[in-house]
């Protein structure tokens, strides 16, 4: 019994001591592979030779040999992009999974070292412990046994390796691999001069944004308070920021959900940048995107039933909630370049013959809900104003050449209930709102046609005189504008390249007379001061041209590009809410040159710097020269 006894430790102690021989050659490399059996046969013989001593447990070794550095690995890579045969990002993935695969063979080395360690202490305690004096151990193990133990503990070592992801390091797990963090930061100084002499002096500019999202403006003659204008001739300067930070999560099946958080001053569509200066006050944070997209070529069910069926576009994804413009728009005559659009849209594109692809976009926002309580000082609620924006474009991208790209775009965007209308009679000594105050705009930067929105009566009892008349104001026309976009890219300089980019816009709602009758600004002088108001000036289109040379997307040190570009947009051609927020300091009514340039300092990190010369095409004199300084970087 105690034979039987002794001989099944010792077996149990030169399987332990061979498990370790049996790891050596995996976890060292896959070039050392081919020695395993070699090391393991040195490890039998030593082990032959140390009979006579059987208190004292036999240590399996780990192979000595080494394996290539990953210096060497990076000498080598880094002169194959030398010699022009790896680009950068191919280098780049070279050097990672060699990192990847040391890392995998160090970790799996000291973990096989440590249970060969703890195994052959135990057995070799139990053997010590069960076997009588001058008992025999016997050190020869099958081959087959060997091979065996290197397979188990091969696939324990993977197994854990997969459960704990060490085996590339940087990787995060499975449901963490969907979701992708972006982000970027800005930091502007940016300066702002006024011609002078008087010249913008001469007119005054009445700020409606302030008056229709504050208390309405008293118009009447006895009404002492000046309304609320904005500055045109003292100078300014200021430093200011931007942050946002976005994630998008990939689902399943063609599904992706995204959101971006970012700074800003206010809740301003078309701005992010948050003026600093407030005692150092912490910022407000808002949520700029949210939004699902839906891409359903990516459901490999659809996909595969589209290609049994004739086929599928190269693209097509839909998206509901607020996102980027999913509009093509090359520059920002028509939409600021940091509005989000709310609602739901779609783009679909294929490519018909070889390097021509047409594509359409299309879509429907909501850009005011009336107040679910409208008005709620009344007994009577008042009906809804909802204003919507539908919009279509087609368009398509033209390989004209190997090296010239041609892009297209025409594009019909119908506003609805934009326009203001005139009250009904509305005491406002008796209530707070008029029936069409919901038509005012909730948002409004400058440039666009105003008129009156209440028909303010007088109050019961009224006697004669003067009375007071709170008064809110609403756009003068209706909007549908018509743009038309273009875009040439010339590359036989790669990777310089020069591009044109050119838009016009003309709002085919537009109605002159309509504005002669009830515009309120954008007028010639008084014909006769305070009771004939001057002829109307202002206009129903607008159109951007830019040239820009260099590489387009700066990315790297060194990488840069410069443009230089001429913008002319009449009061109502574009609602002025949604037009690009720093040429002229933003909306409509504005003519004048643009030049900047971008350079990179490091990777993701680059500078910019823009000059503008804005002034006005109708109404008060206006004009305004800004100089911006940034410093930006993205990951």
């Amino acid at each position: 019994m105690s034979n039987t006894v002794t001989c099944r430790l010792k077996t149990h102690l030169l399987a332990a001591s061979f498990l370790v021989l049996a790891a050596a050659p995996f976890v060292a490399t896959t070039a050392l592979a081919q020695d395993a059996d070699a090391d393991a046969k040195q490890t039998d013989a030593k082990q032959s030779d140390s009979k006579a001593d059987s208190k004292q447990a036999d240590h399996p070794t780990v192979s000595k040999k080494k394996a290539i550095g990953p210096s060497a690995t990076v000498n080598l890579v880094n002169l194959l992009v030398k010699k022009g045969i790896l680009t950068d990002d191919q280098a780049a993935d070279l050097i990672k999974q060699s990192d990847d695969q040391a890392y995998v063979a160090r970790q799996a080395a000291r973990d096989a070292t440590t249970k060969a360690d703890e195994a052959s202490k135990a057995a070799a305690a139990a053997a010590a412990a069960a076997s009588p004096p001058g008992s025999k151990r016997v050190t020869y193990v099958p081959e087959i046994v060997k091979r065996q133990l290197k397979e188990d503990l091969r696939k324990e070592v993977m197994a854990e390796a997969k459960k704990e992801n060490w085996a590339s390091p940087g990787t995060y797990p499975e449901w963490a691999s969907r979701i992708h963090f972006s982000g970027d930061f800005r930091g502007r100084w940016e300066g702002m001069w006024y011609p002078g002499g008087g010249y913008n002096s001469t007119g005054q500019i009445y700020d409606f944004n302030s008056i229709n999202t504050g208390s309405p403006y008293d118009v009447s003659q006895s009404n002492q308070k000046n309304a609320p204008l904005l500055n045109t001739t003292q100078d300014r300067n200021r430093f200011r920021l931007r942050a946002r930070l976005g994630m998008d999560a990939d689902l399943s099946d063609g599904f992706t959900a995204g959101m971006r958080l970012a700074t800003g001053s206010d809740s301003s569509p078309v701005s992010t940048n948050q003026t600093m200066g407030s005692d150092f006050s912490k910022y407000a944070i808002w949520l700029d995107r949210a939004y699902l997209k839906y891409e359903p070529f990516k459901n490999p069910f659809i996909s595969r039933f589209a290609k049994e069926n004739g086929g599928a576009p190269d693209s097509l994804v839909l998206w509901v909630g607020r996102f980027d413009n999913p509009f093509w728009s090359p520059t920002d005559l028509v939409w600021d370049t940091d509005l989000g659009f709310d609602g739901a849209a779609f783009q679909v594109g294929t490519e018909v013959s070889p390097g021509f692809r047409p594509f359409v976009v299309g879509g429907a926002f909501p850009i005011y809900n009336t107040a679910l309580d409208f008005s709620s000082d009344q007994p009577v609620k008042y009906g809804s104003d909802d204003k919507y924006l539908f919009g279509g474009q087609v368009g398509f991208n033209w390989d004209a050449a190997p090296q010239v790209g041609v892009t297209f775009g025409a594009a019909v965007y119908q506003f609805t209930n934009v326009q203001g209308q005139l009250s009904s009679p509305c005491d406002t000594t008796l209530q707070t709102n008029c029936d069409t105050d919901a038509l005012r705009p909730t948002f409004a930067q400058k440039g666009n046609t105003y008129m009156a929105l209440r028909d303010v009566i007088p109050p019961a009892g009224y006697t004669g005189g003067d009375y007071s008349q709170p008064q809110y104001f609403g756009l003068a026309s209706e909007f549908r504008p018509v743009v038309a976009s273009a875009r040439v890219d010339l590359g036989q300089f790669d990777p310089v390249h020069i591009r044109l980019d050119g838009e016009y816009v003309w709002n085919s709602a537009f109605d002159r007379s309509v504005m002669e009758a009830t515009a309120i600004n954008n007028r010639g002088p008084d014909i006769v001061p305070g009771v004939v108001p001057g002829a109307y000036e202002g206009g129903d289109m607008g159109w951007l041209a830019r040239l820009t040379v260099g590489k387009m997307n700066i990315e790297n040190y060194g990488d840069w590009n410069a443009h230089i570009g001429y913008k002319y947009l009449e009061s109502d051609a574009v609602i002025d809410a949604f037009a690009d927020s720093d040429f002229g300091l933003g909306g409509t009514n504005l003519k004048g040159y643009f030049i900047g340039a971008n350079y990179g300092l490091a990777k993701n990190v680059w500078t910019t710097v823009r000059w503008m010369s804005a002034s006005q095409i109708a109404g008060a004199p206006y004009a305004v020269d800004i100089l911006q300084l940034d410093l930006n970087a993205k990951f």
